[in-house]
C-alpha cells in the first residue's frame, strides 16, 4: 500500500493581514516611506505584488506617500555592462551601441534589477517618476511631485535627487524582507564624505532632433560593500533607532531616513580612507 505525507504549506497572505502587520512593525498614517522589498522573502502573498502595494498604500492612508527605487543601470556605458548587466560585450562593439542605446523614457522604461514591487508602483496610474536616466525613484501620494521634481541628470543619488526631498520630509525607510546593502539613502551620505571618490557616467538620454543624445558626467564612485556594518552600527545605538518585525516570512527593519543618513555621514567618514581631506560645498555636491 502506498503512503502519501501531506505537507503543510502557509496559506497565502491578504491584504488584510499584511496591512496589520505593517502597523505592528510601525508603519504609520501620514508616514513618507521609501521601501525596498523582496517579495521573495515575504513568502506566499494574494494577488502578489499588487497586494503588497494595495496594503502599503492602505496603511499609509491618503496622507501618506510610497516611494520606491526604479533604477535603470542597464542604461550604461557598454564597458560598465559586466557590472551593471552582468555580462560583457566585444570593445569593437562599444561605440555602435552608445549611438543606438535607447533612452531612458520616465513613463515607459522598466526598472531593473530592483524587483517585482517598483514597477507595480511605477506603472500605477497617478504614479511619479524622477528624471534621472540610471537612479530614479517613483512616487505615489501627496508628496510624489515634490520628492520626484528636479532630479538633476548629474547627481545619481545625492542634494539634487529625490533622496534629498526625503529627508526634507522626514521621511521613513522600510527594508521589507532586505538587509542594509541595498538602503539608498546611506548613498547620500556617501556624498558628505570629505574625499569621496568620484568617476565618469554615460548614458542615453531623450533630446535634440534625433530624439536622443549620449550624455556623459561625473558623479560619486559608489560603494555599498560596507553598508551591512554601518547598518549594524546604526541598529545597535542605546536609543534603538531600528524597529525590528515581520510582514509574512519577511524579516523587516524600519527607521527615520534623516538621523540614519547623519550616522552614515559620521560613519563613513571615520571608517573610509581619506575622511580627513577637505570636503565639497554642501549644496552641490553632485
Amino acid at each position: 500500500m502506498t503512503e502519501f505525507r501531506v505537507i503543510a504549506v502557509d496559506s497565502p497572505l491578504g491584504r488584510d493581514e499584511l496591512v496589520a502587520q505593517l502597523r505592528a512593525l510601525g508603519v504609520r498614517p501620514g508616514d513618507t516611506l521609501l521601501v525596498h522589498a523582496s517579495l521573495s522573502a515575504v513568502g506566499p502573498v494574494r494577488g502578489r505584488a499588487r497586494t503588497v502595494a494595495d496594503s502599503l498604500l492602505e496603511t499609509l492612508g491618503p496622507d501618506g506617500t510610497l516611494v520606491v527605487y526604479t533604477q535603470t543601470p542597464d542604461n550604461s556605458d557598454p564597458s560598465r555592462w559586466p557590472v551593471t548587466r552582468g555580462y560583457a560585450v566585444p570593445a569593437a562593439e562599444w561605440p555602435r551601441l552608445r549611438a543606438t542605446l535607447p533612452a531612458f523614457d520616465r513613463e515607459r522604461t522598466p526598472s531593473f534589477r530592483v524587483g517585482v514591487l517598483p514597477e507595480e508602483v511605477r506603472a500605477r496610474p497617478g504614479a511619479l517618476r524622477s528624471d534621472h536616466p540610471q537612479s530614479s525613484f517613483a512616487a505615489l501620494g501627496p508628496a510624489a511631485a515634490r520628492i520626484t521634481a528636479g532630479h538633476a541628470l548629474d547627481c545619481h543619488l545625492g542634494e539634487d535627487s529625490p533622496l534629498a526631498r526625503l529627508e526634507e520630509l522626514d521621511a521613513r525607510i522600510l527594508l521589507l524582507g532586505v538587509g542594509y546593502s541595498v538602503c539608498t539613502a546611506f548613498h547620500l551620505a556617501e556624498y558628505r564624505v570629505p574625499g569621496r571618490g568620484t568617476r565618469l557616467y554615460g548614458c542615453a538620454v531623450a533630446d535634440g532632433p534625433e530624439g536622443r543624445r549620449w550624455h556623459r558626467y561625473r558623479d560619486v564612485d559608489f560603494d555599498a560593500s560596507d553598508f551591512p556594518a554601518l547598518g549594524r552600527s546604526y541598529a545597535s545605538l542605546p536609543e534603538r533607532p531600528v524597529a525590528r518585525g515581520r510582514v509574512g516570512a519577511a524579516d523587516c527593519l524600519l527607521f527615520d531616513l534623516r538621523p540614519a543618513v547623519a550616522y552614515a555621514e559620521r560613519w563613513l567618514t571615520e571608517h573610509r580612507p581619506g575622511g580627513g581631506l577637505s570636503r565639497v560645498p554642501p549644496g552641490r555636491s553632485c
